[in-house]
């Protein structure tokens, strides 16, 4: 987390969105609740590079809210790869849809509505990069039951780790989703089957890359 000037001339010093993150952007600040929860540009733009970098045949998205970051992972896909993503609110299909079309990945991108609890060991596959985004309390949960899909060598990407800086609050305290966050962060941390990095960016990435 960095002072807001300083975020400020970071994005403008990053490459511009595409047209269409720049309509989804507007568009979900215009139309759907706590629009805050987005990826949005520069973060947006490191997931792209992250990916890329990877060049995943497999991705897995748990949340994918309105489908910006989903846009911005697909990038990095091999020529045969295929992104999985998971929406637990059925209202944001249409919206998701709509820009996965107008990305030009339609047909690279499996959505699956409903609770990713239930969803992840339904799909049959491995993974090269892993995105987690979404309720906190559940942060554990979804890498136990991602981590025996995910490939050795593979990344896990889980967003929030810092948690607007709850992470450094008396736990006796804390909310559900601040105790969430800090319990995964304390268990990747003593995890010894990978190594980590909790990247001090926006809300805090923690990347995980499995050993």
């Amino acid at each position: 987390m960095i002072k807001a000037e300083f975020a400020e001339y970071a994005k403008n010093h990053t490459s511009a969105e595409t047209p269409v993150l720049r309509d989804l952007n507007r568009e979900t600040h215009l139309k759907v609740l706590f629009p805050r929860m987005l990826a949005g540009h520069t973060q947006g733009k490191l997931l792209e590079m992250l990916s890329t970098m990877i060049q995943p045949i497999n991705i897995l998205e748990i949340g994918t809210y309105t489908g910006y970051s989903a846009i911005c992972l697909s990038k990095g896909l091999s020529k045969e790869g295929v992104l999985h993503t998971i929406e637990k609110m059925p209202e944001h299909e249409d919206m998701i849809l709509n820009y996965l079309g107008k990305a030009g990945i339609r047909d690279k991108v499996k959505l699956y509505i409903g609770d990713a609890l239930d969803v992840i060991p339904t799909i049959d596959a491995t993974f090269d990069l892993i995105f987690i985004d979404a309720d906190k309390e559940n942060y554990l949960n979804y890498y136990k039951l991602v981590f025996d899909k995910l490939r050795k060598g593979g990344y896990i990407i889980a967003d929030n780790a810092l948690w607007g800086g709850k992470v450094l609050s008396d736990t006796n305290s804390a909310d559900k989703e601040t105790l969430g966050i800090t319990a995964f962060n304390d268990y990747i941390h003593q995890d010894a089957r990978v190594e980590n990095l909790l990247l001090p960016f926006r809300d805090g990435l923690m990347i995980i890359r499995k050993l």
